[in-house]
C-alpha cells in the first residue's frame, strides 16, 4: 500500500500543480549550517541541472574528489551528487559571484542525468527543471 506522504511528495516532485516551497530559504537560515546556494550547470550545453546548498565541507570535497558536492539541508549531511544514483557531475570549474554569496559548478554529467526523478523512459532526467511554468499558473512538462 502507498503511503500517503509518498503519494504527496511523488506528486511535488513529478505532478503538474504548482506547489512552491516558499518558506524554504527561511528553514534554511533558521537551521545550523551556514550554507550558500550552489548552481549545477552542463558546461557543454549551459543547461541548468541542480539548484542546491554547499558549506565549506561540500566546497572542498568538491574541490578534492572533482564532484559536485552539496550539503543536504534536510538530512543535514554531506551530498556527493551521484554516490548512490551512479550519476555523478564531474566538476569542471567553480566560479563564485560578485558578492561570494553563491557559487557555479560548471560540470560534466557522468550518469543518466542529474535529476534524482526518472522520466517516462525511467531514466534520470537529465536536470532538475523539467517543468515549465504557464502564463495561467499551471504547469507542463518540457
Amino acid at each position: 500500500m502507498v503511503d500517503m506522504a509518498d503519494k504527496e511528495h511523488k506528486e511535488l516532485e513529478e505532478g503538474m500543480s504548482l506547489r512552491l516551497d516558499f518558506k524554504k530559504l527561511r528553514k534554511i537560515a533558521s537551521g545550523e549550517a551556514d550554507v550558500i546556494p550552489a548552481v549545477a550547470q552542463d558546461a557543454q550545453t549551459g543547461e541548468v541541472l541542480i539548484l542546491g546548498y554547499v558549506n565549506e565541507l561540500a566546497l572542498q570535497t568538491a574541490l578534492k574528489e572533482k564532484k559536485a558536492t552539496f550539503w543536504s539541508t534536510s538530512r543535514n549531511e554531506l551530498w556527493i551528487k551521484g554516490l548512490t544514483s551512479g550519476d555523478f557531475l564531474e566538476l569542471l570549474e567553480v566560479r563564485v559571484n560578485c558578492e561570494q554569496n553563491s557559487i557555479l559548478y560548471k560540470v560534466r554529467p557522468a550518469g543518466q542525468g542529474a535529476c534524482h526523478t526518472k522520466g517516462a523512459n525511467g531514466k534520470a532526467r537529465s536536470g532538475c527543471y523539467y517543468r515549465r511554468l504557464r502564463a495561467d499558473g499551471s504547469l507542463e512538462a518540457v
